[in-house]
C-alpha cells in the first residue's frame, strides 16, 4: 500500500542540501522550496530514510517526513489541502507504451 509523504527539509550545508534535494527529486514532487510530496511504499520509506541518514548532520540538519495517509484517499484535487495564493496542481503523469 502507497502512502503520501509530505517531506520538508533544512539543510544549513550546500554540498548536503544538494544531495538531499537530488534524493527527494528521483522519489516525489517538488512542491516548494526544500518540499516535496512522495508515495512511497514500506520498502520505498526504508530505504528513502536509510539514504537521507547519510548525508544530514543530526546536529545541524533536520529532514521531516510527514505521513498524509494512504495515496488514493487524499489529495484529490480540491480535498485534503488547502492553498493560500495559487493553487497546487499536481504534474500530469502519462504512461507510454
Amino acid at each position: 500500500m502507497r502512502r503520501r509523504y509530505l517531506v520538508t527539509y533544512d539543510i544549513s550545508d550546500d554540498k548536503r542540501r544538494d544531495r538531499v534535494f537530488k534524493t527527494l527529486r528521483n522519489r516525489g514532487d517538488h512542491v516548494q522550496f526544500s518540499v516535496f510530496l512522495c508515495e512511497l511504499n514500506a520498502r520505498e520509506h526504508a530505504l528513502l530514510k536509510g539514504e537521507l541518514q547519510q548525508f544530514v548532520h543530526h546536529r545541524d540538519d533536520q529532514v521531516l517526513l510527514l505521513d498524509l495517509g494512504p495515496a488514493e484517499n487524499i489529495l484529490e484535487i480540491g480535498q485534503g489541502m488547502e492553498c493560500v495564493g495559487f493553487a497546487y496542481c499536481p504534474p500530469q503523469r502519462i504512461m507510454v507504451i
